[in-house]
């Protein structure tokens, strides 16, 4: 887990400097910056639309008396994309770009639940303990007893 957050937070990072940096040195500095910006404005909107959708899909769900499993996954990664299109870099615009496109990130999900199904075991019980094996019955009954005003109670 720790290459991971590594590998995240800081190669990412400079792989993305240096690919901006390289982009501007192949176009010009003003060009780069023009795409980091109109990246950042239509990943925005984009986002948002999705976003809106995605909410839309969910409430109707819920009317319907159905869990939204698809929609909550969509909207997280519709987050996520939202996020990564706000972070200046070409790399992270792509698979942001990606992440909001619908077949792609139907793929996505597919990986995703894959994964989460195979890292995790479900296990399900009656009353939170483990399932019941004995078929015994208890007979009860109940036993009515009326107070009258004049019993005297004795409390402990």
């Amino acid at each position: 887990m720790f290459f991971y957050l590594l590998l995240l937070f800081i190669v990412v990072p400079f792989v993305e400097l240096a690919l901006l940096l390289k982009l501007a040195e192949v176009t010009s500095w003003l060009h780069t910056l023009g795409l980091v910006i109109v990246t950042g404005i239509v990943g925005t909107w984009l986002a948002r639309s999705q976003g809106l959708r995605t909410y839309q899909k969910i409430q109707q769900s819920l009317s319907a008396g159905q869990m939204p499993t698809d929609s909550l996954i969509d909207a997280a990664m519709i987050f996520v994309a939202g996020a990564l299109l706000l972070t200046p870099g070409i790399l992270t615009d792509l698979f942001g770009f990606s992440l909001l496109f619908p077949l792609t990130r139907q793929l996505y999900r597919r990986w995703l639940v894959q994964r989460f199904k195979a890292r995790f075991t479900v296990k399900t019980s009656v009353n939170g303990g483990p399932p019941q094996q004995s078929s015994q019955v208890i007979d009860s009954y109940v036993v009515e007893h009326h107070a009258s005003p004049d019993d005297v109670s004795q409390s402990p």
